[in-house]
């Protein structure tokens, strides 16, 4: 019987594959029910032996056996993937709190995000205050040259009729002019009807009174107008004298110079003028005499080895100083090697527009010459934008001494010092200025002060003091200017 269950079996698979199949059913020679089922071998012509039979039901149960392997390991399979199903369903239930904490720092990148952008917003908007406030001054400059060219025109009109009078012989000798040109400006008493240049200077020096102009002792060193040498308190500023006009946009900034104490070959009278509008200012005008300064005649450019920065540049002792730019290390610039002998960082200067004078132009610092030797004016974070005086060493540039005052660097908009006395400007715009107050490093004490200063030409970014000459240099405007100053009697 087993064995007829086998060949069933065996005829119910091998049948899946087999061609044709029949079942019959009748009664045996006993009267009991038979059911036959037949099915048509696929490759097999006739029926083998018993022997060959044995061998493929053998067959039959190594491939019945490979098929319950197979399907155990499809049972395996199956597991495995509810294992799996499993495991999402739990990584499903656990989901919430994990989808919280993406959300969260999806929000908080977002956050920063914003707060990146309204930064960058605020900076636009105070770019864009910047950039309507210089329109506003670029306006007015543009007005106020306007009505400079408009004068100029007129004077040029003026000098032009002037001259054709001239030339006809219509001019009427007048011998007292001569009395209104001060002492060691005879070259120009000479009126030549050539030069209309020369015309125009004549007009220019003769605007201030002689009786201003300082007087040369005997030894040829100045004094002032009371004839004392000596030191004191800066009491008065006289109008300012214009000696010459920059001759292109570069010069619109600038400084100009005299050494008070002159190495050879460089005399007394030697100039010299950096224009200071650019990002890469190198060149220095150096004129021998001020004839050459007055026409614009230089007799030797340098070229410096880097760029310097702002209008705090000083000549002293046969060098230049000046600050690096983009930095706050000071330079010493020897002018008759044309070589820098020196450099220094200045301590926790503030560089670069980050504590300059009121007008800006990258004013953080600024060296002055005054009969003590030389200094330095500048700022620090330390001294919260107070100004800071620092007496140097002019050959090395090492700090000898440091004075932090109450005065606020860009509340003022110039500095100088006086018989080692710091003196500030109130404005650099306003046409009625003031020297507003004084620092006496010998005292620590600073005072307020109103002594009256000109701003004739509205934009001064340079005012020094020639210790030497007794004068205050100023760049005004693309204008360079000169002022006499009193000082108290001691």
């Amino acid at each position: 019987m087993p064995v007829a269950q086998l060949l069933l079996l065996t005829c119910l698979v091998w049948g899946l594959e087999a061609r044709t199949a029949q079942l019959r059913k009748a009664n045996d020679p006993s009267g009991r029910c038979q059911y036959i089922f037949s099915v048509a071998s696929p490759s097999e012509s006739s029926c083998p032996e018993e022997g060959q039979a044995t061998s493929a039901i053998q067959d039959l149960q190594r491939d019945s056996s490979a098929q319950r392997a197979d399907l155990e390991s499809t049972k395996a399979r199956l597991s495995s993937l509810e294992g799996i199903l499993h495991q999402l369903a739990l990584g499903q239930a656990a989901g919430p709190s994990q989808t919280h904490e993406g959300l969260q720092r999806e929000l908080g990148t977002l956050r920063r995000e914003r707060e990146q952008l309204e930064t960058q917003s605020r900076e636009l908007e105070v770019a864009y205050s910047n950039l309507l406030r210089d329109k506003s001054a670029l306006e007015e400059e543009k007005r106020r040259l306007g009505e400079e060219n408009a004068d100029l025109a007129q004077r040029l009109e003026s000098r032009s009729q002037e001259a054709a009078r001239l030339r006809k012989g219509q001019c009427p000798q007048d011998h007292s002019s001569s009395q209104d040109v001060p002492p060691g400006s005879g070259e120009v008493s000479k009126w030549n009807v050539e030069t209309l240049n020369f015309q125009e200077l004549k007009s220019e020096l003769t605007e201030v009174p002689a009786s201003r102009i300082l007087k040369e002792s005997p030894s040829g060193h100045p004094v002032n107008e009371e004839g004392d040498p000596g030191c004191g308190e800066l009491v008065w500023v006289g109008e300012p004298l214009t000696l010459r006009r920059a001759e292109t946009i570069a010069g619109k900034y600038g400084v100009w110079m005299r050494d008070p104490k002159p190495a050879y070959p460089h005399t007394r009278e030697t100039t010299w003028r950096i224009d200071t509008v650019g990002t890469d200012i190198r060149q220095v005008f150096e004129y021998d005499g001020v004839p050459q300064f007055l026409q614009g005649y230089p007799s030797k450019v340098h070229v410096l080895p880097r760029p310097l920065e702002s209008t705090g540049a000083v000549v002293y002792r046969g060098s230049l100083y000046f600050q690096g730019a983009e930095s706050r290390t000071l330079v010493r610039y020897e002018l008759t090697t044309e070589a820098v002998k020196a450099e220094k960082e200045l301590p926790g200067a503030g560089y670069h527009g980050q504590f300059p004078y009121s007008w800006g132009g990258y004013t953080d610092i600024d060296l002055a010459v005054d009969e003590t030797g030389l200094w330095v004016i500048y700022s620090t974070q330390g001294a919260k934008g107070a100004i800071v005086l620092s007496k140097l060493n002019p050959e090395s540039l090492a700090l000898e001494q440091t004075w932090e005052t109450n005065i606020r660097k860009q509340s003022v908009a110039n500095a100088f010092l006086i018989c080692g006395r710091l003196y500030t400007v109130s404005s650099y715009s306003a046409r009625d200025a003031t020297v507003n107050f004084t620092y006496d490093p010998a005292t620590g004490r600073s005072k307020a002060l109103s002594v009256p200063f000109k701003n004739r030409y509205k934009y001064s970014s340079m005012v020094d003091y020639n210790p030497l000459e007794k004068k205050l240099f100023a760049w005004d405007n693309f204008n360079m200017v000169i002022y006499d100053i009193r000082l108290s009697r001691v």
